[in-house]
């Protein structure tokens, strides 16, 4: 006998058909003589739905209330599936984050999970039921509900699998596997059968939407083979797990994030300290700063440019207002279309040209190049948004060719 740890998508459950297939898929690794938990997130656009309803209400909602909104519609999709289950015949109880034992931090909207005690899970698996749990919630120190920000039901699932020692984690998904891009932008995509979780985490917080960050962070801490694979097709998706080098690939896949904004801050003193009182206001606001370019503007004065998610670009711009507020020369500039697209690949660390292969892609598409970031494992580009797909398409091309 097995623990199977299965979670699946918002899409995987949007109607009452999906519901139904995936709680004949549910049952099916169940009649197989298995213990199964399944995390479920929110039914179709239901979070967004949530969110434009709170808008028309009140667009300055606190986090806490928008908490508590937003956990409701894990708690619909989770009771409609242990109802299409019961019709099926099988034993199944249904229990939202808190029931479940999900405790997080205090942080309402972005919560990260402390501890989760599975007690109450081991009891319901000893009565041979089958546990739905509610993904992207818990319950913090106060005794209030949070939610784990996007694609925090991943993290859920790959956590529970974790604690719980499962023999399997499997992430059902609108799509069969991982990509070397998304195949709905990039013609000639291909399925990848493995990647590692440094790619599969350099992939995600790059744009890749197939897995939440978070929960590749938990997979790669404690040692969870995870599959992504449809919910839709029954057939072999991707693996992510720790991968040998040998014999790599220079790069596995190249992935696009549209929420990208670019500041610059221009005609600063060049002078020690300028960039650290920058960057920890912005970071004392939890802003999240990703590429960094620093440039000299005249002998005694420096440009400071850096990109920050669109969603904060608001926040960004009163934090430079008010560090701009002494210094009599220094301008703000700031540009919100733009996209970051980027190669991953740990196959790099042994290969020169990568890079150049890359940015000649972007030369004969005639796409200019506004900041340049590298790591080890990754090269990223912030272009103009409307070159976005072009520029996925002329990369990926150039590593993987057409079909």
């Amino acid at each position: 006998m097995s623990l199977i740890v299965q979670k699946f998508g918002g899409s995987s459950v949007a109607d009452s058909d999906r519901i139904f297939n995936v709680a004949n898929i549910i049952s099916k690794a169940y009649s197989a003589g298995n213990d199964i938990i399944a995390v479920v997130s929110a039914q179709g656009n239901t979070t967004d739905n949530f969110i434009n309803m709170a808008n028309e209400i009140n667009p300055r909602a606190s986090k806490r209330e928008m908490d508590m909104l937003l956990s409701s519609g894990e708690q619909i999709s989770i009771s409609l599936l242990a109802m299409a289950i019961e019709k099926l015949g099988y034993p199944v109880v249904s229990l939202l984050g808190w029931q479940a034992g999900f405790l997080t931090c205090a942080t309402y909207g972005n919560a990260k999970i402390e501890n989760i005690n599975p007690d109450r899970i081991k009891k319901e698996l000893d009565k041979k039921n089958i546990v739905i749990i509610a993904g992207f919630q818990g319950l913090n120190t106060y005794g209030d509900i949070t939610t784990m920000g996007r694609g925090g039901s991943d993290t859920s699932a790959v956590a529970l699998a974790a604690i719980m020692n499962a023999d399997k984690c499997k992430i059902f998904t609108d799509v069969e596997g991982v990509f070397t891009a998304d195949p709905r932008r990039v013609k000639g995509a291909k399925k990848l059968d493995v990647i590692s979780y440094d790619e599969m985490l350099e992939l995600s917080t790059l744009g890749a939407k197939v897995l939440n960050n978070r929960s590749v962070e938990v997979a790669k801490k404690y040692n969870v083979e995870v599959e992504v694979l449809s919910s839709m097709n029954d057939i072999p998706g991707t693996i992510i797990k720790e991968v040998a080098q040998k014999d790599k690939s220079p790069i596995c896949g190249v992935a696009s994030d549209e929420n990208v904004a670019r500041a610059s801050v221009i005609n600063v003193p060049d002078k020690p300290g300028i960039a650290f009182k920058l960057f920890s206001k912005l970071a004392g606001k939890g802003i999240n700063v990703d590429i960094i370019l620093q440039s000299e503007n005249g002998e005694k004065s420096k440009d400071i440019s850096f990109t920050v998610p669109k969603t904060q670009l608001d926040e960004t711009v009163e934090v430079l207002n008010k560090f701009i507020e002494p210094l009599e020369e220094a301008q703000i500039i700031y540009e919100k279309n733009v996209a970051k697209v980027s190669i991953v690949g740990t196959g790099m660390e042994n290969q020169v040209g990568i890079a150049s292969k890359m940015f000649e892609a972007l030369y004969e598409e005639q796409i200019n190049i506004q900041m340049i970031a590298t790591s080890e494992i990754r090269v990223s580009v912030i272009v103009y948004s409307d070159e976005a797909d072009r520029a996925l398409n002329s990369i990926h091309n150039k590593f993987f060719g057409v079909l």
